[in-house]
């Protein structure tokens, strides 16, 4: 046995003890009743407003919300939680408004993109209900019209590739700022919007785009040892890249914890699509440097908001180990054997310390999850309760039912 792989059992056998008593069943059910409290409070329902957060030092239990707007980058999440609870539960009235949540956010398909975050609000929207309505009955009347709407969406995100970058403009709005073309490791996950309308009766076009993104920020968003910039800079006439710098991090040299979860997802989507070993690898690399930093500057299995924060007090980022379970759940099913039990296992003790009094809402308010961080230098959302962090874990969630469902079929 190699070094390599007697290293991954001892560290698998590690998590599986810490994880033995999380209960998939048990925190579904939380998340559920989360829910049905939040709805509870959101009536009479505005779909024009979509919930964003709950801050730290809010005295309410329930959510904040924003206009759904193509401004609001996180207006999809919310539709996606309740379309993941509504799979779970089947309760009709959280199926109605989960339509109406999405339905609020059909326009922005037709309209021209205003960033890379139309892809975020379709895929957990309309994606998302399309998947789950489709997987309960494949003829229900909803899903033709969610499915053009995916498609004119994917259209649009299109209009931001820059061919001479050989990526999508992540922000029109900050071409000077950046003094070009700009793209930001998030938009690895709008892929998903491109690669599954190419394959769902669009432009076939779309699947080459999506991978002449993945393959040019690959190139170059990431430093020798995996870790990634949030944003790279190209020239917008030549499309040479320019420089690799920060946003949300700490530093233009940092690993800022929510980006680099972006890469494990975004090369993990590519390669359920692309199935080439390439990305398969890289997946691996940029996993590989979160768990050995996660190791480094962590307590537990929830990150510093960047793992460069070094402060004693510095403030962790639930969101961030959302993400990376999810990922690692999926990407485990691809790698196989001990490396891929491994990061399965690493996946079902993040869940579990995420399902801990530690890191759970509870009756503090009616969010899955507290201590995620936001925008850190911008000083928004610190410790805070957000969206997308609910929709990583309860999408995590949904994903290891479905493993363990399967296993036991199998058996």
């Amino acid at each position: 046995m190699s070094r390599l792989s007697l290293f991954l059992i001892c560290m698998s056998a590690a998590v599986v003890s810490m994880a033995q008593t999380l209960d998939v069943d048990k925190q579904l059910s939380y998340c559920a009743s989360q829910v049905n409290r939040a709805l509870g409070l959101l009536q009479p329902y505005d779909y024009g407003k979509q919930p964003r957060n709950i801050l730290s030092a809010d005295k309410q239990k329930g959510w904040n919300c924003r206009p759904a707007t193509a401004e609001e980058w996180c207006s999809g999440f919310w539709p996606g939680i309740l379309w993941m609870s509504y799979g779970c539960t089947g309760d009709e009235s959280v199926r109605r408004a989960a339509d109406g949540y999405t339905r609020s956010l059909g326009y922005l398909s037709r309209r021209p993109a205003y960033d890379h975050d139309l892809g975020f609000i379709i895929i957990c929207s309309y994606m998302k209900g399309y998947e789950v309505l489709s997987s309960l009955n494949a003829r229900h009347p909803a899903l033709d019209g969610y499915k053009q709407v995916i498609l004119d969406a994917a259209d649009t995100l299109a209009t931001l590739f820059n061919p001479k970058a050989g990526t999508l403009l992540s922000w029109p709005r900050h071409v000077k700022d950046y003094h070009g073309h700009n793209t930001i490791m998030d938009n690895m996950l709008n892929l998903d919007l491109l690669f599954w309308a190419a394959g769902n009766g669009g432009n076939p076009l779309l699947y080459d785009l999506a991978v002449a993104h993945a393959a040019t920020t690959m190139k170059n968003h990431f430093r020798p040892d995996g870790s990634c910039y949030h944003v790279a800079v190209y020239d917008t006439l030549t499309g040479s890249f320019l420089r690799g710098v920060t946003h949300q991090g700490l530093a233009d040299s940092s690993m800022w914890s929510r980006g680099q979860s972006w890469a494990i997802y975004g090369y993990t989507m590519v390669y359920r699509y692309t199935r080439d070993k390439v990305f398969l690898d890289f997946a691996q690399k940029v996993t590989d440097i979160y768990l050995k930093r996660l190791r480094e500057t962590s307590d537990d299995m929830v990150p510093r908001w960047d793992m460069d924060d070094l402060r004693g007090d510095a403030p962790k980022d639930a969101s961030a180990a959302c993400v990376v379970a999810d990922a690692l759940l999926e990407l485990s099913g691809y790698v196989g054997g001990p490396k891929g039990q491994y990061y399965k296992d690493m996946a079902v003790g993040m869940l579990s310390c995420l399902s801990t009094g530690k890191y759970q809402s509870g009756r503090r308010n009616v969010a899955f999850l507290m201590h995620s961080t936001g925008h850190h230098p911008a000083g928004s959302e610190i410790d805070a309760s957000i969206i997308y962090a609910d929709y990583y874990y309860l999408e995590a969630l949904v994903r290891l039912k479905n493993l363990l469902d399967s296993g036991r079929k199998q058996k």
